[in-house]
């Protein structure tokens, strides 16, 4: 598929690539990567050939504030139109759309998915349920770097993120899952040190039905060989055709 270019209806123009079926698609899914990861990222090519694998059309994208994208990263909220732009490209050739978003693009496609009851589903991969950063080395670095003007630089400089100087306080996830009206598949690695598996937990437990807990043996955060698999199967489930 030629590079489309999509345009957000705030006005911000995003990079984007696709994996289209030679027939008639069994369904598209929108795949939206995580913080300071991009449309070309290894972990998220590879997570998109799997799923094309399997008879889908795929769209990724640079999320805004990240690589060819314009905008600035406001960690998940704005981030709810560049889903949007990229579930109406999808459409115009699937009629059934599964959102599978990581971290900081489960946030994005929670966030969307509240306000678009046509979705066959949403997968949440390494999701946190709430606005707390962990207490670790980790999450003194991401606070650092999210929320402070030198972070924000350093960012800009070195990981080729733009984010937003304002932090926007939006719904957490956790009250998000609780209006979506698709199923959800929540999807966490039991060796994520960056978001809890109770962040998990406490999701499935907010969540309406149907909806499922996968958490992953070996996994750490977001996309990954480990989370293929399952990532692949949560969305068989979705569309009615696992096995």
């Amino acid at each position: 598929m030629p590079t489309p270019s999509l345009i957000t209806a705030d006005g911000v123009a995003l990079a984007a690539r696709g994996w289209l079926t030679d027939t008639t698609p069994r369904g598209a899914v929108v795949l939206v990567h995580g913080f300071s990861a991009h449309r070309d990222h290894p972990e998220v090519v590879a997570t998109a050939e799997a799923l094309h694998q399997r008879q889908l059309d795929v769209v990724t994208y640079d999320a805004r504030g990240h690589g060819g994208s314009g905008g600035r990263s406001t960690l998940g909220d704005l981030e709810a139109h560049d889903v949007a732009a990229a579930v109406e490209l999808a459409a115009s050739r699937a009629d059934r759309i599964v959102l599978v978003g990581a971290s900081m693009g489960a946030i994005a496609a929670l966030r969307y998915a509240s306000t678009d009851p046509s979705l066959a589903g949403v997968v949440a991969v390494s999701c946190p349920a709430r606005w707390r950063l962990p207490r670790s080395a980790a999450g003194l670095a991401s606070a650092l770097l999210t929320r402070t003007i030198p972070g924000r630089l350093l960012a800009d400089r070195l990981m080729r993120v733009r984010i937003a100087p304002r932090w926007t306080n939006p719904l957490p996830p956790v009250e998000l899952v609780s209006l979506l009206a698709s199923p959800l598949v929540v999807v966490h690695g039991a060796a994520d040190r960056f978001i809890s598996s109770t962040d998990a937990h406490e999701l499935f437990a907010a969540a309406r039905q149907p909806c499922r807990l996968e958490l992953v043996a070996g996994m750490g955060h977001a996309f990954g060989a480990q989370a293929t698999p399952t990532i692949v199967g949560a969305v068989e489930w979705i569309l009615g055709d696992s096995r």
